[in-house]
This record gives structure tokens, C-alpha cells and sequence, in this order.
């Protein structure tokens, strides 16, 4: 129950931390190359995926909604997306089209996963396929602004 992030100044996967919870993340997780968001990071995609992915894979996705979410007070929303290539996700293209419950597992994790680090985690809805692309426009420009020379 590793969480990985890239190391910036390597450019290396770098275990960011090691989950203090036995609650496994229910999908794969990464990042938006290129992107900036609030919290300092990339911007965070949560992946649907039929089989666990390997760390570090780079994963041609298309995104369906985004997931609004404040971490320890700070904006730390997340694209929720399926693999272009999987054909089991081919009829998700929005938000509506995604499982209820699957998407009830998801907010149920995220609002859980810190509790034993007594941090808080709020999840303030689902938001759709525009605000989704607007996250991700927003936190390209961030990224241009902050790193293009």
C-alpha cells in the first residue's frame, strides 16, 4: 500500500509514502504530466482500470469527471478517467456514466484514507466531463507559467 509520486528533481518514481490504513486504494492512481495544480503538485488522476497497473506507466487516458476535493485545507482535486485502449470502458464517457456505487467507493476512500494520520479529507462532489477539462487546461497553464523558459 505504497503511494509514489515523481521525484522533481530527479525525475525518478520516489515512494512518497507508505499508507498507514489496511484499506487498499480501489484505483489506480497517477498524475497529468506537465500539470500544475494547487497543492504544488501535478494534477492527480484517479484511473478505472479492469487490471492493477505498474507504477510508472504512462497511460493514454480519457477523462470522464473530476472529483472536488480539499486535503488537510488545501484544493487537491482529482481527474477520474478510463484507459482510451480498454474496450470495458468504452461506453464511460462522463460522470453519469459511471457505476453509483463505484463512484461511492471512491469518495468512501479518500475520506477515509488519512483518518489514522488525524488529517482530514472533505470530498465536495462529482463534477463533470467540462469542469474535468477545465481542471486540466487550468493546471497545464500553471505548469507553462511556472516552468516554461
Amino acid at each position: 500500500l505504497n503511494k509514489y509520486e515523481i521525484d522533481k528533481e530527479t525525475g525518478l518514481i520516489a515512494l512518497d509514502r507508505v499508507s498507514h490504513t489496511a484499506q487498499p486504494f480501489p484505483f489506480d492512481y497517477g498524475f497529468a504530466p506537465q500539470t500544475l495544480w494547487d497543492d504544488g503538485d501535478a494534477l492527480d488522476v484517479i484511473v478505472m482500470t479492469t487490471e492493477p497497473l505498474h507504477p510508472g506507466i504512462l497511460v493514454r487516458v480519457r477523462p470522464v469527471g473530476l472529483m472536488k476535493m480539499i486535503d488537510s485545507g488545501e484544493s487537491d482535486d482529482k481527474i477520474i478517467a478510463v484507459p482510451v485502449d480498454d474496450p470495458r470502458w468504452a461506453e464511460v464517457r462522463t460522470i453519469d456514466d459511471v457505476n453509483k456505487h463505484t463512484l461511492k467507493t471512491m469518495k468512501h476512500f479518500y475520506e477515509n484514507y488519512k483518518t489514522l494520520q488525524n488529517k482530514e479529507v472533505l470530498i465536495n462532489g462529482f463534477e463533470g466531463l467540462d469542469q474535468a477539462a477545465a481542471a486540466v487546461t487550468r493546471s497545464s497553464e500553471m505548469y507553462k507559467e511556472k516552468y516554461a523558459k
